[in-house]
């Protein structure tokens, strides 16, 4: 699935959502996009706005091997979401790292990749205009996993 259509699925589930704006900055950079080139050409160009990671538990156990992650770390904040698979130590994280008290999802891109390639399901999975754009392109073309 490509980047357009990665948009697309986010502008169908934040229709609804007034104070988030879908956006297509990192389209417009140098590739491969790393999240601190990303991050600070959003600093440059919005010098207003202080910008935050949401990242789930899973990536904050790689966050050691992202590109530059000491430098993000020095100067950006990030909300952990919880996940099953992945426990943080919340006694260990550094003073701008929060974890977010939620219900935990046991919910992926990778298992909702995996249920449209076998052709499983995906009812209550994504929200229901996402899931009608997944399943025409399913219809059209073999989603990989």
């Amino acid at each position: 699935m490509d980047e357009n259509d990665r948009l697309q699925m986010v502008r169908l589930a934040l229709e609804n959502e007034p104070h988030l704006k879908p956006c297509d900055y990192e389209f417009h950079l140098e590739r491969p996009s790393f999240t601190w080139n990303t991050l600070q050409h959003l600093s440059k160009d919005y010098p207003q706005h202080e910008f935050h990671i949401i990242i789930g538990g899973d990536n904050w156990a790689l966050f050691h091997k992202w590109a530059r992650h000491e430098d993000i770390l020095r100067n950006y904040h990030i909300i952990i979401y919880p996940r099953k698979d992945a426990e943080t130590d919340t006694d260990a994280l550094p003073s701008n790292v929060t974890v977010v008290a939620m219900p935990e999802m046991n919910i992926s891109s990778t298992m909702i990749r995996e249920k449209l390639a076998k052709g499983d399901p995906i009812d209550g999975l994504v929200c229901p205009k996402v899931e009608q754009y997944l399943n025409n392109i399913r219809a059209n073309k073999t989603i990989t996993t």
